[in-house]
């Protein structure tokens, strides 16, 4: 009958921390940089998933949003809408909401009359309707949105690029901006529209003023409409020969919550690069714990020649080495587990996104730390089983 080993499992786990305390300075820095590499894991599982969740949320709530336009001019300009366009798509049973832009060709946007006019930050010069917060739940940053005189007098609301590009972060009764000639006040900033982001580059004014200044003549460019959200197949088939009956073919619907499902995929695509470049820090620190067991090894030749010589087995000496190398290790992953949690918390609240952590991502970052810690204490823990007593005393 096959001996079992003197070594109990108490005994072991306190031999296997006799080097961890001996040398804590040494220890310390070994299990950081497996506690880098785990909590690099560990947040970017978290950070990702917080991401895709605030996608996903905006995607149940956008999933019901159409957009109806037509083409380009070939100077890239969008091709005007029927005026009827809008009245006949809010006829459509499932529709529950409708709202119009309409681009105002050739308006430039700057700061002041004194910069010049080629520089215009790519801002463009939307006509909008009152709806169109609501519609596009779009939040008003600063200020507020149009009120009655706006149809009357030259006031305008800044998409969220459009804000920053300009300067602006905070609004007073003097903030004015320079659009075609004229200034326009500023009376609010809109929250980024993930949804539409034509709208965070673009000065709004409303359709009144853009009728009397430009000539617009209330014709949209573009119209968004909000439906019933079992009807909205059906609502977009149709959607084409509502708004032009004579030019179907030439009207583009599109969904744009299909623009927050290719962002998924994309974040999808860098979560693996990223995870692959966490795998490589991890096994650079798993490579350092075994440099530094080999060293520890060659440093207790003496400890472990004389527990050799005192009756102790070659798989007790291993089993003692490998055992310290996977705590190294583990106390390494439950710290990274700790500082990833943390981190993800950060980045969720610093973002504005919902905190989502896989619950796998834990597990995975101990079960990846102890899996490395063994590994890398194989080679030493071999190498001091096959120390014969007698060489090994000799240090003594």
């Amino acid at each position: 009958m096959r001996a079992r080993s003197r070594l109990r499992a108490g005994d072991a786990l306190a031999v296997g921390t006799v080097g961890l305390r001996a040398r804590r300075v040494r220890s310390t820095l070994s299990a950081l940089g497996i506690a880098i590499a785990i909590a690099a894991l560990v947040a970017v599982l978290g950070v990702a998933e917080s991401s895709k969740q605030q996608l996903l949320d905006e995607l149940g709530r956008q999933g019901n949003l159409l957009t109806v336009a037509t083409g380009q001019t070939f100077d890239g300009r969008p091709t005007p809408l029927p005026i009827t366009a809008q009245t006949m798509i809010a006829r459509i049973p499932p529709v529950l909401a409708t709202t119009a832009v309409g681009n105002v060709d050739g308006a430039t946007v700057r700061r002041t009359d004194r910069i010049p006019p080629q520089n215009t930050n790519g801002i463009n010069v939307l006509a909008a309707q009152a709806s169109l917060p609501d519609t596009l739940s779009a939040r008003i940053l600063r200020g507020s949105y149009f009120g009655p005189l706006a149809e009357r007098y030259p006031e305008t609301v800044l998409g969220y690029s459009a804000a920053q590009s300009l300067g602006i972060d905070r609004l007073t009764e003097q903030t004015q901006v320079f659009i075609a000639g004229r200034y326009f006040t500023v009376v609010g900033v809109l929250d980024q529209v993930g949804i539409a982001p034509e709208i965070d580059t673009a000065a709004l004014i409303s359709f009144g003023v853009a009728d009397q200044l430009f000539g617009l003549g209330g014709v949209p460019t573009r119209i968004y409409v909000r439906v019933d959200p079992d009807h909205v197949p059906a609502v977009a088939a149709v959607l084409g020969p509502t708004a032009s009956p004579q030019n179907a073919r030439d009207v583009q619907v599109q969904r744009p919550s299909d623009v927050l499902l290719a962002r998924i995929k994309a974040k999808d695509a860098f979560v693996g690069l990223f995870l692959g470049l966490g795998a490589i820090a991890l096994l650079v620190a798993g490579v350092g714990i075994a440099n530094i067991m080999v060293i520890s090894v060659l440093e207790r030749r003496a400890e472990i020649g004389l527990r050799r010589a005192l009756g102790a087995r070659r798989r007790d000496v291993a089993a003692q080495f490998l055992l310290e190398s996977a705590l190294l290790a583990v106390i390494g992953g439950v710290a990274g587990i700790g500082l990833g949690v943390l981190a993800t918390v950060v980045a969720a609240h610093t973002a504005g996104n919902p905190v989502a952590i896989p619950p796998q991502a834990p597990l995975a970052g101990l079960v990846a730390a102890l899996l490395v810690g063994a590994l890398a204490g194989l080679y030493p823990a071999a190498r001091a089983s096959r120390l014969p007593p007698a060489d090994a005393l000799r240090t003594l």
